[in-house]
């Protein structure tokens, strides 16, 4: 406590505590008789304790953490808002391209189907005015085939594309010997190779002649990459399939090499980067003149992926194309590898003459096919429509009647998987009756709801008669 001294207006202290007054005291006046006081007032722990003080910082920290935390969710948001509108924009891209892709393909397809329609419609019409000219009339059948055959190729190649986008595609590992597999082979590419006079050469170098792989999808790989270079090179061109085992660390597995090379019309460097894009094509086949989805090298690439595989090209425009694909199977311990029986056709149908037949169909062009097919070997054919006829045909006819169901699997009324449990549960011999499916969709998982259903055997539309009289005579107990 102190006062200012009237003449000199120097600081006099009248009081004080102990303590030193530290920075920070609260100086009050108050007015006495005749003169004024002041006091400089601190707390003995001051104005914020220690406490107050922590508190005052973990507020500040807490505060600047929200604050921190605030603006990286911003940032982070608009961050995401970045991408988000990138995906976006590049998924738009996509759907864009897409959508250029399958209608440039429809427009190549429209043609491409239009073509072996026309000539099967053009010739069926000459074929009927002309049906008296026997050497016209073989003639036009012929043509009439090969259309059908690849309007068949081009349907075919649109569903596995399909298939394999949808995810059902299943590899099915079975003992396959390669050497027979690719005598087979090149049995099938003999007539195109004659026909445009192409000079062809398989060499095959492998130690492992079985090795366990799914057969078909093997069979589609080589066949569609062949195809492809048959169409491709021109007449009196080359080309050359070889096949090696590469050098394996592990005695279990194989590695083979597939080599296809031709000295066709080749493909830009422009163009190689998208050769395995689906609908692609370099030129439309008004320009090339060879029909095709613009499917078949994409169904391969899928395949070989599908089958842990590598598959590379190389192609220079007007010299020629190379496919390398690469494979890695197991080695089959199989010592023997199963053969299937493959019988004459004419020993077929003489053991199959006298049989009864039940033919379950609801399509009736196609039941006429079947009947007469049948019926010219000498079989005996009763033709329903539907699931609940057969089952109602097989129950009048007295048990051991009929040797064998063809059974539709698509029916009105009640389908041929129904109709074939059905008949299963029988109580009499006539559940034991073979019964063979047949249908449009040829697929594994289609082969596998037949066995499921207890049919016998499979058949896949359009009907090989060659392959419906074998499976016949196999089912059908023959003496």
């Amino acid at each position: 406590m102190w006062k200012k001294d009237g003449n000199s207006g120097k600081k006099t202290i009248i009081a004080q505590g102990g303590d030193a007054i530290h920075k920070g005291a609260v100086q009050i006046s108050c007015k006495v008789p005749n003169d004024t006081w002041y006091f400089e007032i601190i707390p003995h722990t001051g104005w914020v304790t220690v406490k107050q003080q922590a508190l005052v910082f973990l507020v500040a920290i807490s505060i600047a953490v929200l604050a921190t935390a605030i603006c990286y969710l911003m940032l982070h948001r608009k961050q995401r808002e970045k991408l988000y509108t990138e995906e976006i924009r590049k998924s738009a891209e996509k759907a864009r391209k897409a959508n250029e892709a399958k209608t440039r393909f429809l427009f190549n397809m429209s043609h491409d189907i239009r073509t072996p329609m026309n000539a099967i419609v053009g010739f069926s019409g000459l074929l009927e005015k002309s049906i008296h000219d026997e050497k016209k009339s073989l003639d036009y059948i012929k043509k009439i085939r090969v259309s059908s055959d690849i309007l068949l190729t081009i349907i075919n190649q649109v569903l596995e594309m399909a298939r394999i986008e949808s995810g059902k595609i299943t590899l099915n590992p079975e003992s396959v010997n390669i050497r027979e597999m690719v005598e087979a082979m090149n049995t099938v590419f003999e007539s195109s190779l004659t026909k445009k006079s192409l000079e062809y050469q398989c060499s095959l170098n492998v130690v492992h002649d079985q090795i366990l792989c799914d057969k078909t999808k093997m069979e589609e790989i080589i066949l569609n990459v062949v195809s492809n270079s048959i169409k491709y090179t021109n007449p009196h061109g080359k080309i050359t399939v070889s096949i090696d085992e590469l050098d394996s660390e592990d005695e279990k597995n194989a590695n083979y090499k597939v080599v296809v090379e031709d000295n066709g019309i080749g493909m830009s460097q422009d163009y190689l980067p998208h050769i395995f894009e689906e609908f692609s094509r370099e030129h439309t086949s008004t320009e090339t003149r060879v029909a095709g989805t613009g499917l078949g090298l994409p169904i391969v690439k899928s395949l070989v992926d599908r089958m842990g595989g590598t598959i590379e090209v190389e192609s220079e425009e007007g010299k020629g194309t190379r496919f390398i694909m690469k494979f890695y199977f197991p080695v089959s311990l199989e010592n023997q590898v199963r053969e299937k029986e493959k019988q004459n056709i004419p020993d077929i149908t003489e053991k199959l003459e006298g049989k009864r037949i039940l033919l379950a169909e609801d399509n009736e062009l196609n039941a006429e096919i079947a009947e007469t097919v049948l019926e010219e070997t000498g079989i005996k054919v009763k033709h329903v429509e539907d699931g609940i006829q057969c089952i109602e045909e097989l129950k009048k006819m007295p048990e051991k009647y009929y040797d064998v169901i063809l059974m539709d699997v698509q029916m009105p009324n009640m389908d041929g998987y129904t109709a074939t449990q059905r008949i299963r549960d029988l109580d009499d011999s006539r559940a034991e009756i073979p019964i063979i499916a047949m249908t449009a969709n040829a697929y594994d998982e289609d082969r596998r709801k037949a066995q499921e259903a207890g049919m016998d055997g499979f058949l896949a539309k359009p009907l090989d008669v060659d392959e419906m009289m074998r499976l016949l005579a196999q089912i059908i107990k023959t003496e």
